[in-house]
């Protein structure tokens, strides 16, 4: 039986690149956390949590519309992390909520069944 794509990207969050990934996000859309290293030591250890939530065969919990939580990758993870976290912080709401629409804007393709992108 195949891997589910959460389980596949749980294996990447302890690695180096998991961590280079995060950076190159919150930098590239310019997050205004960014170079807050305790923060996104925060935002990996959340995204992992969500993505290994996300890898049980059982979890039938939907993290983002239109994306089963079996099919959540690194970025929609990191991305609703993220989402939540802003959600409950008054601070820097505003730049957070332009970081989030910009990556989701960015990369729709995180954000969509694995089903619509063809093989």
């Amino acid at each position: 039986m195949m891997d589910s794509n959460a389980k596949r990207c749980l294996a990447i969050c302890p690695l180096f690149e998991a961590e280079l990934l995060l950076h190159l996000m919150l930098s590239n859309w310019q997050h205004p956390f960014a170079n807050d290293e305790a923060f996104r030591q925060g935002l990996l250890e959340c995204a992992t949590e969500l993505l290994l939530t996300a890898s049980h065969d059982d979890c039938e919990e939907v993290f983002i519309e239109g994306l089963k939580s079996s099919e959540m990758n690194f970025v929609a993870a990191v991305w609703y992390a993220e989402w939540c976290g802003a959600q409950d912080d008054s601070h820097e709401r505003e730049s957070r909520n332009l970081w989030l629409k910009n990556v989701r804007r960015s990369l729709p393709s995180c954000f969509c069944s694995t089903d619509l992108l063809g093989s």
